[in-house]
């Protein structure tokens, strides 16, 4: 365990010049394989094009992007790199002729009774790939600038922002707050967690134990203040007794499960998606001893887990576009097909009183859907500024609300959810 402070590092933080923005949909599964040669075609805008954006991402992040008209590709690209106005222009239009928006990919929007609001902010340093915002006791907003090495501070009420640079090499890819606003954060590139003092900017680093577990990846602390974690790559899960430091490793027994989200429920026991295989696991909050329960179609995916006050386990299936249930008691699984179709891949969930929240990734714009428990019944709303993909959400500090982000287009989203609007016939 180190120790040093944020403001040393301040000349270490260098701009962010592009980041791998330009969304296309990974491979299914949590391996996949890495991206394809591409060639662009010729015209003019090329040149600037395979010099600029190779530098973060691959091109097949562009030539397997669902296409944009010239207005929002460079409304994209503006939020990975500045370009002279010139430029800008040329680019816009080669992508627009070469990768016009592709058909099939607009959401399908189910109408419902619930009113929402989206407010979104775009964060300071371009390219930085900002994530997983989580809402602190006295309501200011936390986000994981991933490729940007940097977790930052939104004050919703002002728009005021502040960002922190981390060690370089970091590459934050979620963070979580404590009880007493402390934020911590998982190092995805180095192997490490830390922990950001937000009063004085003094930053406590933690080594794991283990060179083989490379890649902390989802946080989340059980009622005891224990820190559970998942390591995608590594095909772990981790505890971090936060009083101690102690640090604390098990390794699936399916080989590469790709374990990724992970919520608790109310008797503490921590529940794991599986991202490379047909099934959750649970894990014996003492022990950490696994238990694993195997979806019932094999071509599944999981990718994040939430869970309702009645221990109910909820998931996000992936690679079917389905909304699923288990029954920890019974061990029955339910699944419903999610509204815009099989190839929707939903990604992130959670729940904010009983409800049900996800987004299907696969869709332009993003869809954000809600899913009554008690009536089985859909609703969604198409993201303002959905070109990119929402990887995780969490409900606000008082758990009324919603909280969003666009990682393409580096922007952190608060969902107000209003009144349930009802109608009466005579």
């Amino acid at each position: 365990m180190s120790r040093f402070s944020s403001l040393t590092l301040t000349g270490a933080l260098l701009c962010v010049v592009v980041t791998v923005a330009v969304q296309g949909q990974a491979p299914q599964g949590g391996r996949g394989g890495g991206p394809q040669p591409v060639a662009l075609p010729d015209g003019a805008g090329k040149d600037i094009v395979q010099a600029a954006c190779t530098k973060c991402h691959g091109l097949n992040q562009i030539t397997g992007s669902a296409g944009y008209a010239r207005e929002k590709w460079q409304e994209l690209f503006a939020t990975m790199i500045k370009l002279p106005d010139a430029q800008a222009a040329t680019v816009s239009q080669y992508l627009a002729n070469h990768f016009p928006a592709k058909p099939g990919r607009e959401p399908v929007l189910v109408p419902g009774p619930v009113t929402v609001t989206f407010k979104e902010w775009m964060v300071p340093t371009l390219g930085q790939r900002s994530r997983d915002p989580v809402q602190t006791p006295d309501g200011m907003i936390w986000w994981a600038g991933q490729y940007g090495n940097i977790v930052g501070r939104l004050n919703p009420r002002t728009g005021d922002m502040r960002e922190y640079p981390l060690l370089p090499g970091t590459r934050p890819h979620s963070i979580i707050s404590d009880r007493a606003g402390t934020i911590w954060y998982m190092g995805n590139a180095n192997g490490t967690i830390g922990k950001l003092n937000p009063a004085t900017g003094e930053i406590t680093v933690y080594t794991l134990p283990d060179p083989a577990a490379r890649d902390p990846h989802t946080p989340v602390f059980d009622r005891k203040g224990i820190l559970w974690f998942t390591l995608q790559n590594s095909n772990m899960v981790g505890r971090l007794n936060p009083a101690t430091g102690e640090i604390k490793l098990v390794t699936l027994p399916t080989a590469d499960a790709d374990p990724y989200g992970i919520d608790i429920n109310s008797q503490g026991v921590p529940w794991v998606a599986y991202n490379g295989s047909y099934k959750v696991a649970s894990l014996d909050p003492v022990t950490m001893a696994v238990r694993e329960y195997p979806l019932p179609d094999q071509k599944s995916t999981v990718r994040r887990v939430a869970i309702t006050s009645d221990d109910m386990v909820w998931y996000a299936n992936a690679a079917l576009g389905r909304l699923g249930r288990l029954n920890p008691k019974t061990g029955e699984f339910k699944e419903w097909p999610s509204p815009s179709g099989a190839d929707t891949q939903p990604y992130a969930i959670t729940v904010v009183n009983d409800i049900i929240w996800y987004n299907e990734s696969r869709r332009r714009p993003d869809a954000l859907v809600r899913f009554d428990p008690k009536t089985e019944k859909f609703q969604s709303w198409a993201i303002p500024s959905g070109v990119g993909t929402v990887r995780h959400m969490r409900p606000t500090a008082d758990g009324n609300n919603l909280l969003i982000h666009q990682t393409s287009t580096n922007r952190i989203g608060l969902v107000t959810i209003g009144r349930t609007v009802t109608t009466s016939s005579r």
